[in-house]
């Protein structure tokens, strides 16, 4: 909960900070970056996923990897854009709270427990645009898994090859999200994304409660457009 409830305060104050920037530019548009009309657009990212794996008994988005990458938009009509992305995205599951595990007849208490997955991502999304340039927009991402590691420590000491409980290669996930035009080229962009298909299907004994495991993601970014 200490970590919740950092990661919400500092979301909230980055939300503060560019509602603030956008309402004194609104006050003043000559503040705004006013463009020629173009077809393509390119652009830097760099950011934070705030991520879990639905299906392993732990709850809260606690594991923070990296999101940086390059984007690119091609405009369709006045205000509507398709956009790819390039990603490098760490997804996957942290957990410090004591779980009780059990294996068959045995049992063991899960003291930590960490699964970090790196992936080559490429999102597509549809974009609306206001007229300040602030736009949201939904779509698909197929991500390409480049290394995937598990660990846990347990009392007993109970010794588990999670590399026999592989995760799969590919993700594929439902994206939404927005991004606020706070000043020139800048822009804050939030977003949630969520496994359509699952990750996993075979799952370590005592180390989930189904089937099945999901990527479930939180990213906030900051997005430079040249």
């Amino acid at each position: 909960m200490g970590n919740l409830r950092k990661l919400a305060a500092v979301a909230g104050w980055i939300f503060v900070s560019c509602s603030t920037v956008q309402k004194a530019n609104a006050q003043n548009p000559s503040n705004y970056y006013l463009e020629d009309p173009r077809t393509f657009y390119a652009g830097v990212i760099l950011g934070g996923n705030f991520s879990q794996v639905d299906g392993d008994n732990y709850a809260g988005y606690h594991k923070v990897g990296l999101n940086v990458g390059g984007i690119v938009y091609t405009q369709l009509a006045e205000h509507v854009a398709v956009s790819l992305e390039i990603l490098f995205s760490q997804k996957g599951a942290k957990g410090n709270k004591e779980q009780t595990a059990t294996t068959g007849a045995s049992g063991f208490l899960i003291n930590k427990y960490q699964t970090t997955l790196n992936y080559a991502e490429i999102p597509i999304q549809i974009n609306y645009f206001d007229r300040r340039r602030s736009h949201f927009g939904g779509g698909l991402s197929y991500a390409q898994l480049i290394t995937a590691k598990e660990t846990a420590t347990t009392s007993p000491a109970y010794t588990e090859n999670f590399e026999k409980y592989p995760f799969k290669k590919s993700d594929l996930n439902f994206v939404l999200g927005g991004s606020l035009h706070l000043i020139k080229g800048l822009f804050f962009n939030l977003r949630f994304q969520y496994s359509l298909i699952s990750i996993r299907n075979d799952i370590p004994p005592g180390f989930g409660d189904r089937g099945q495991q999901f990527n479930n993601m939180w990213t906030a970014r900051l997005m430079y457009l040249f």
